[in-house]
């Protein structure tokens, strides 16, 4: 087993963090060779470019040349960004800030976290350029693909703090949806099932016979012709789970590239058709301050109202002040 990454001082750079790449026995003479192969997604001229740029670093901080030797059990630290990221229709907005946390509305498509083609543009290096908080740290996640509330802990000695309360479920969550109005089945109802990986496509799940693992309570909130909004609970955190318990309603959200098949690729993006699930409320006990924490999305799904969004509104409505772009603090 790999050892994991020494700490090592690299500073952020646009909001992003180095990451490390474990150098297991193999037959790389030198560091280019190695990550020409394991890491390919840049190609080998790629990597050859940031080498010579003193781009990546071994564990003692100090640039690697691209015909360094590449000894087993040695650590390679980058910085993750792509030159041709792409841009987002729509900005995040902070709906909350203060010396513990920071509450961020993000749109559809962005990623908390860099991955995938995105780095520059995931809500935790944006937040950082914009707030000045290099230690900002997400305590939960949501799905790209989903709209709303994220909370982040502005201080290290905290995060652990917060990120219990998730593990434990000691936070209420809330989220909006919109699918098909079936108006034979009942509401409200609960859905509990047994959820795993694909064995197939790593980027989804599904469900399997066995003991329940994922919990949701759904509630149908309003019709809308064929449609109706929904407001769902989930009392687990499995991925996918909203997708899935949907889906397995006969209810599959609208814009759903996953479930109940997939349409298309994971990365693949329908700037038109974003998945119609928002994460709308989020409360608990602040275990540092003892208040009692409420946030409440700004944004509404743009079906909900009965109809598909424009090309650049990324399938939300404004805002009820009409502002979709203005930060606040609350």
């Amino acid at each position: 087993m790999a050892r994991p990454p020494r700490a090592i001082a690299l500073p952020l750079r646009d909001g992003i963090g180095a990451s490390a790449v474990a150098v297991p026995a193999g037959p790389w003479p030198t560091v280019l060779d190695f990550l020409a192969e394991r890491l390919p997604v840049l190609g080998r001229a790629g990597w050859q470019a940031r080498l010579q740029a003193g781009e990546v670093f071994g564990d003692d901080a100090r640039p690697l040349a691209p015909h360094a030797p590449c000894p087993a059990g040695q650590h390679l630290h980058y910085y993750r960004w792509h030159a041709d990221e792409p841009a987002l229709p729509q900005d995040e907005h902070v709906v909350h800030q203060d010396e513990w946390l920071v509450v961020a509305d993000k749109p559809h498509f962005m990623p908390v976290t860099p991955a995938g083609r995105f780095a520059r543009q995931s809500l935790l290096a944006r937040l950082r350029r914009r707030l000045g908080l290099d230690a900002l740290s997400p305590v939960h996640r949501i799905d790209r693909d989903t709209a709303g509330l994220v909370v982040f802990a502005v201080q290290p000695r905290t995060r652990g703090a917060y990120q219990a309360l998730f593990r434990d479920r000691a936070v209420r969550k809330v989220y909006e949806a919109v699918a098909a109005h079936r108006p034979a089945l009942d509401f409200p109802r609960r859905h509990a099932s047994r959820l795993e990986p694909d064995p197939d496509r790593f980027f989804v799940s599904r469900e399997v016979p066995g003991a329940p693992n994922s919990l949701t309570d759904l509630k149908r909130l309003a019709v809308h012709g064929e449609h109706a909004l929904y407001r769902l609970h989930p009392v687990t955190g499995q991925r996918h789970q909203l997708r899935l318990h949907m889906a397995a309603l006969g209810l599959p959200i609208l814009g759903d590239a996953f479930y109940p098949e997939v349409r298309h690729a994971a990365g693949t993006d329908d700037w038109r058709r974003p998945l119609q699930l928002l994460a709308r409320g989020i409360a608990f006990t602040d275990p540092v301050t003892g208040q009692a924490r409420h946030f409440e999305s700004t944004r509404r799904l743009a079906a909900a109202e009965g109809r598909w969004p424009a090309p650049d509104d990324a399938g939300l409505q404004p805002s009820p002040s009409g502002d979709t772009s203005v930060s606040g603090h609350g």
